[in-house]
């Protein structure tokens, strides 16, 4: 479903670059997938979806959490990557759907990367 971004975001080098270590597999698996997925819900919800937020660019450490790994992975860090790689509009809050979109991509990567 995703092929076309996964393939775009694979020829950026800095995109390329990151990758789950076995820390963090350790806490998916320990956690659980839907654990995780709840996790993106609330960090999207919170720090990615309104229509203004202060800190953009900033607000997603570069570590810390799988997710936090999984948003730069995937141009799903900030609003300024999201709307050069994902072409949802910069200043405007991100509907459920989109919501719902930047979450399933974030879950994609982390699937991806336990199976590497």
């Amino acid at each position: 479903m995703y092929e076309k971004v996964f393939k775009k975001l694979a020829k950026s080098e800095f995109r390329s670059k990151f990758k789950l270590r076995e820390k963090e597999k350790i806490y998916i698996n320990e956690k659980g997938l839907d654990k995780i997925k709840l996790h993106a819900k609330d960090f999207i919800s919170k720090r990615i979806a309104p229509a203004e937020i202060p800190n953009d660019g900033k607000q997603t450490p570069m570590k810390g959490h799988p997710v936090f790994i999984a948003q730069h992975a995937t141009a799903t860090c900030c609003r300024g990557c999201i709307n050069k790689w994902h072409h949802f509009p910069k200043n405007v809050q991100l509907s459920a759907k989109e919501q719902e979109y930047i979450v399933n991509i974030i879950m994609e990567w982390i699937e991806r990367q336990l199976k590497s």
